[in-house]
């Protein structure tokens, strides 16, 4: 609330023209409830005394990409700092919309040398139309796209393919992420497994791919258990999954993360798995718009954002793994009363081949090995939104709306008891890709 206060405090004084000069104002814009809101005042203190100027944040949240990209793009909005997704970050690098993020500090610390060395390729494999994206952007969280499912219906085994969504003992107890670009990459590298194993295909290459055959493969597929799907959902699969209301959900790490922790407090466990066929990783990183005025403090906070303690206390947060590597994060993250041995050395380095960490926050390399980069499909994504359309418009099931229903009176019930009862439950953090 502090913070919410002191923002709407700075925007009126922008607004009525009687605030400090712009060079003393920074604005950052970036996804809702996907940072430690405790850092921003810090950020303020630290830069004043790293550079001796003072800086005030005006922090300002969004939830889609495109709304982000589209204030840029024709608003000229001056936000100096935002942190997209990486298609997003493609399309921006191809629309000339990033400046070049100069990495030295003078006398403060370059914390952006404790990138790992896997958040370093990922951006590297950005598509930057002629530019490496490492200069223009800077990864801050990652994750991957899995299933989470619940051992009680469902068995390691089962839930370690894809095919789990096409077995008919799951009918009606399947969620389906409406996130058509993740769905489809996600299950055309999975449809190409054996041409990835022959070598006759490039899993790089099958990331790029939107081509009609591909989308058709994809689309057979999805058509292939479509009936069985009780619902395609933006946000509440999690909260289903942990009420047992659904046995399978095709999400994201983050999202299993927290279904996990939250499910485990109601005495129900779920699980999390990256199929053995393929699937993906996702990435936001910091950049610098063009139109931003005040391109010193940006560069500066974003350099805050990567000291390893405060890549910690954001994980501690939000739940979402910090692209931050090095001993410190690792030291932090390590349990051997907890977790089994796993191999992180692609994140870590040679030295973690064989530390106790959580898989689905880390997955082992050999997992990781199976899993492309997204991407944004350019002028193909008109094509693969028809195919999505295509799939959803008639998928409607009587499981949709008995699941629709259902939320609805859950809906009215959470009302009714928030009206009648004094105490508050505990805040979830929730975030959209």
């Amino acid at each position: 609330m502090k913070r919410v206060l002191l923002t709407l405090f700075a925007a009126t004084l922008l607004l009525c023209g009687c605030s400090q000069d712009r060079a003393h104002i920074l604005k950052v814009y970036n996804w809702a409830d996907y940072i430690d809101e405790d850092l921003i005042g810090e950020f303020e203190e630290w830069y004043e005394e790293q550079t001796g100027e003072k800086v005030e944040i005006i922090y300002q949240t969004f939830d889609i990409n495109e709304t982000m990209l589209s204030k840029i793009e024709l608003g000229h909005e001056d936000y100096d700092v935002v942190c997209p997704s990486d298609y997003i970050i493609e399309r921006m690098l191809l629309k000339d919309l990033l400046l070049p993020i100069d990495k030295d500090f003078g006398s403060t610390p370059n914390y952006l040398g404790n990138l790992s060395p896997y958040s370093i390729e990922c951006f590297d494999n950005i598509e930057g139309h002629g530019r490496n994206a490492n200069d223009y952007a800077v990864p801050y969280m990652w994750g991957s796209t899995g299933l989470i499912y619940n051992p009680k219906f469902v068995s390691d085994e089962e839930a370690s393919t894809w095919e789990a969504l096409r077995n008919p003992k799951f009918a009606g107890k399947i969620l389906m992420k409406d996130a058509f670009r993740d769905i489809y990459t996600t299950l055309l590298v999975a449809l190409n497994k054996d041409e990835i194993a022959s070598g006759s295909k490039d899993l790089k290459t099958i990331t790029f791919d939107a081509s009609d055959e591909s989308i058709a493969l994809v689309e057979d597929y999805l058509y292939s258990f479509k009936d069985a799907i009780a619902g395609w959902e933006a946000d509440f699969g999690k909260e289903q999954m942990t009420k047992e209301r659904a046995w399978i959900n095709f999400s994201w790490s983050g999202d299993a993360q927290w279904a996990i922790d939250e499910s485990a407090e109601m005495g129900v466990e779920l699980r999390y798995s990256v199929p053995e066929e393929g699937s993906t990783v996702w990435y936001d990183g910091w950049v610098i718009p063009k139109y931003a005025k005040n391109v010193k403090a940006a560069r500066y906070f974003i350099n805050f954002m990567c000291k390893p303690e405060n890549a910690v206390r954001n994980m501690d947060v939000i739940g979402y793994v910090s692209a931050i590597g090095g001993e410190q994060i690792l030291e932090a993250m390590a349990d051997s009363e907890e977790w089994e041995p796993l191999d992180a050395s692609y994140f870590f380095g040679p030295e973690a081949t064989s530390v106790c960490l959580n898989p689905v926050m880390y997955p082992d390399k050999s997992v990781i090995e199976r899993c492309g980069v997204l991407h944004d499909n350019g002028d193909r994504t008109e094509a693969l939104l028809k195919m999505w359309s295509r799939v959803k418009g008639d998928s409607a099931s009587v499981w949709t709306y008995v699941v629709i229903g259902a939320i609805v009176v859950l809906l009215i019930v959470a009302v009714v008891v928030r009206l009648t009862s004094k105490k508050h439950g505990k805040h979830s953090k929730k975030r959209r890709r």
